[in-house]
């Protein structure tokens, strides 16, 4: 058994500014990542972090903002609370060196864009590449910070909670912890525990997400005791390149925020028939009408055009998205862009105060893990960097101001009655057969009639693996599928239960 202060599960934005700032006051962190330190969904993140910085904004219109974009399922204390400290989570990466695209003219010195659902310009960016430049800043720290012990390539299992151990309480003391290097299961002991392992993106066929957004975070969080809410609204980011070679290539929000438009393939724009807003409608509405021409149309994509725009606009606005097609043989100085629908973001997930603390004693979650009520039934753009900073310093503060508790010693895994598994097609088959059947029945729209006929398939799959998980070592395919049917039962329970269609939600039985 391993002891530390805080065990960190998640590398994300979330968890690298958990680590950093209680590092830095002294606590001692295992940080555990399944792959690399930079491979988690916010490196991935183009468009930016939302905060209303500029003179003609304020608190209340980023507010307003967030709650007509959520369609009023916000939390509007914690919305408030996350907008309210913005402004200081961007003053915290400037201090660490992260470097905004500047712009002299303005009297901040950075550049602000503008996003779907926003009435200001107020997003500050890295060119095209935010959560990329954020995390190569902080992961060049977190391996400076001698408080933090790095478990890279390892899976946390389980969370060891008081219930596991046969006492009569609701606490965390620890997880269990896969090393993918040996294939052994380490013990790692700590008073306080803070989820921050993404979404579940990997649910679904088609995705935004990195492989490893597999639903961990949630389902651990569930096991042990935890409330979660809002899973149905799964956020479908409207504009993902169409492309057999461009796997998870996301085509940031500020495309359609500096002017792209939508269009059919003979150049008919198409999104001022569905929205007043048209282009700069929020996430939610747009990836409707575009799901919506698809289908009317038996098209396999529509198209993303800002050819409009100046080359030298586009090479400095979006310079990685400019080179990515150009290597896919797409230029977008002269063409449309190719464009999908694909799953982006789980607005819900585990239960969080505004403290980040969960139902379960010393148990946090942070950053796309976590329900905390900001999101409503539909996440503003850029809002979800912001959130992973505001309660990653909410998270540490409420760590570090709590009187100091023991962990007792706790049991190793037990392996004693199982055996190497003798047929891993099983679960390469259910992952394919769960990603396609979500994909078809729980999908942009819903039926009720669909939605049962998922959670009839996903009973099946989970009782084989419950089965196989019983009677064979973990392995980190295992451990992500056995997830991922949890994530997607969640899902369908919570989409079952809300009869009424609401911002990602969207149902032909109930439309209003």
């Amino acid at each position: 058994m391993q002891r530390f202060d805080v065990i960190v599960i998640g590398s994300g934005l979330a968890g690298m500014s958990v680590s950093l700032r209680l590092a830095e006051r002294g606590k001692r962190v295992a940080l555990v990542t399944k792959q690399q330190l930079i491979d988690g969904a916010s490196n991935w993140a183009q468009g930016g972090i939302a905060a209303p910085m500029a003179d003609d904004d304020s608190t209340d219109d980023h507010v307003k903002d967030t709650i007509i974009a959520g369609a009023g399922l916000n939390d509007e204390a914690a919305t408030r609370f996350v907008v309210e400290h913005a402004k200081a989570a961007i003053e915290w990466l400037v201090a660490r060196g992260v470097p905004f695209t500047r712009d002299e003219s303005s009297p901040l010195g950075f550049h602000l864009t503008r996003e779907g659902g926003h009435s200001h310009r107020r997003i500050l960016h890295v060119e095209d590449a935010t959560g990329h430049a954020v995390q190569l800043t902080l992961t060049e720290q977190v391996q400076r910070q001698p408080n933090i012990t790095l478990f890279e390539h390892h899976i946390a299992i389980d969370l060891i909670t008081g219930k596991r151990l046969g006492r009569d309480e609701q606490r965390c003391y620890g997880a269990y912890v896969l090393d993918k290097t040996t294939d052994k299961v380490m013990t790692i002991g700590a008073p306080n525990t803070v989820l921050a392992a993404g979404g579940t993106g990997k649910v679904y066929l088609y995705t935004t997400n990195p492989d490893i957004a597999t639903g961990d975070g949630v389902a651990m969080g569930w096991r042990a005791g935890c409330r979660v809410a809002n899973m149905e609204f799964i956020q479908f980011h409207p504009t993902c390149l169409f492309h057999p070679h461009a796997k998870s290539f996301l085509i940031t929000e500020a495309v359609r925020g500096e002017g792209g438009l939508l269009k059919l393939a003979d150049g008919t724009r198409f999104m001022p028939a569905h929205d007043e807003r048209a282009e700069l409608a929020p996430r939610d509405v747009v990836a409707r009408a575009i799901d919506f021409e698809m289908k009317k149309r038996g098209l396999d994509c529509v198209y993303l055009d800002i050819s409009h725009k100046p080359e030298a606009f586009l090479r400095e606005h979006f310079p990685n998205i400019m080179k990515r097609c150009m290597e896919l043989g797409i230029d977008m100085t002269k063409d449309g862009i190719p464009v999908v629908p694909a799953a982006h973001y789980s607005c819900g997930g585990v239960m969080a105060d505004l403290n980040a603390r969960t139902d379960v004693d010393n148990l946090y979650a942070v950053g796309e893990v976590a329900h905390t009520g900001l999101h409503g039934a539909n996440r503003l753009a850029s809002n979800s960097l912001l959130e992973c900073l505001v309660f990653g310093q909410a998270a540490a503060e409420d760590i570090l101001n709590s009187a100091a508790q023991n962990v007792p010693d706790l049991p190793d895994w037990d392996e004693s009655r199982v055996t190497d598994a003798d047929e891993e097609i099983v679960i390469s088959h259910n992952w394919a057969e769960l990603r396609r059947f979500m994909w078809d029945y729980v999908g942009i729209v819903r039926t009720t009639k669909r939605l049962q006929r998922a959670q009839h398939r996903i009973k099946l799959l989970s009782d084989e693996i419950n089965e196989y998980y019983s009677n064979f070592r973990v392995s980190n395919d295992l451990i992500e599928l056995r997830n991922l049917v949890l994530s997607a039962d969640l899902i369908v329970q919570c989409a079952l239960a809300r009869h009424e269609s609401r911002g990602l939600h969207y149902s032909l039985d109930y439309p209003f």
